[in-house]
């Protein structure tokens, strides 16, 4: 965990527990190449924090690229978690993530503390360099300039949300100590949770993340990875994302899917216990069988309630 100044409430739900918490990704109704029907959306929402899940995840995609598959949950990332903040009550808002390199670190930094004040605390930042290659034209930026686009905007970040009228100067632009951005956040900075590499090291994401936030791995290769990374940044949580599909037979074996498996509820307790054993922090699911909300409830009844 991070000193008190970075761990929001939202932080805490996700990571404040000696074993392994569950959240879900949106679009919870599968509707990710074209717009979602939000009252669907809201009642899966509603729904996945009864039963028990911990964290809802919005993605950060700017653009639709056809070739790359899908649009997320296709609205803004900020005012659709403002929206699922109304309508939720405790669960953590996520973002798996919010492309830095894109997005103009004032308007990061007003957007995000804008949702944790009105959701009481419960943002969460994954934060990316991106990787959709035209969005890099369209935006403007050379994608050979991510990784220290990163950095400056976490380190931008961090003194927006800390000090009032900072001296600061990067690519971006620069503050001269005239000018503010409000509101502040709820508490001295936002959780940052790096995504993948973000075209930096290990050492530079343990050093400046509140966590780790990653994709789906083989079982072995994150075994490795948890313990290179508690080497590396102690008891900083690790969160990764999979794919599940329920399988009718509670007993069946599993299929591989794309970052992720088909299989009966049984594989799925036991795997997640593994991951458990290993350290992992929080998964976040991405379900995939046409039923979202039995698929949630079955999820939570038969895997989380018994970890």
């Amino acid at each position: 965990m991070p000193a008190g100044g970075h761990a929001n409430a939202g932080y805490r739900r996700l990571f404040d527990h000696d074993g392994l918490t569950f959240g879900v990704g949106f679009p919870l109704t599968g509707a990710n190449r074209s717009t979602p029907t939000v009252a669907d959306e809201l009642h899966l929402a509603q729904h996945a924090e009864s039963v028990g899940f911990d964290g809802l995840w919005a993605r950060d995609v700017p653009t639709y690229w056809p070739k790359f598959g899908d649009s997320g949950q296709t609205f803004d990332t900020w005012p659709w978690l403002s929206h699922v903040a109304a309508h939720t009550d405790d669960i953590a808002l996520g973002t798996s993530s919010i492309v830095l390199t894109l997005r103009h670190p004032l308007h990061v930094a007003k957007s995000a503390a804008t949702v944790d004040r009105l959701s009481d605390g419960r943002l969460v930042l994954g934060v990316a360099s991106g990787d959709r290659d035209p969005e890099y034209p369209a935006f403007d930026v050379d994608r050979e300039d991510r990784g220290a686009l990163f950095r400056e905007s976490v380190d931008a970040l961090r003194t927006i949300w800390r000090e009032e009228f900072p001296n600061l100067e990067g690519r971006w632009g620069s503050l001269e100590g005239d000018l503010d951005v409000v509101p502040k956040p709820t508490t001295e900075t936002l959780p940052l949770l790096p995504t993948g590499h973000a075209r930096q090291s290990r050492e530079w994401i343990a050093e400046h993340g509140d966590g780790w936030l990653f994709y789906h791995l083989p079982e072995r290769t994150l075994e490795d990875y948890l313990t290179d990374w508690r080497e590396t940044a102690g008891e900083k949580p690790f969160t990764i994302a999979v794919r599940v599909e329920l399988a009718d037979d509670p007993t069946a074996e599993p299929e591989p899917l794309h970052l992720g498996f088909h299989a009966g509820v049984e594989w799925f307790r036991e795997y997640f216990a593994r991951l458990e054993s290993y350290g992992l922090d929080h998964a976040i699911i991405g379900l995939q069988n046409d039923d979202r909300e039995a698929a949630l409830s079955t999820f939570a009844d038969e895997i989380i309630d018994p970890l």
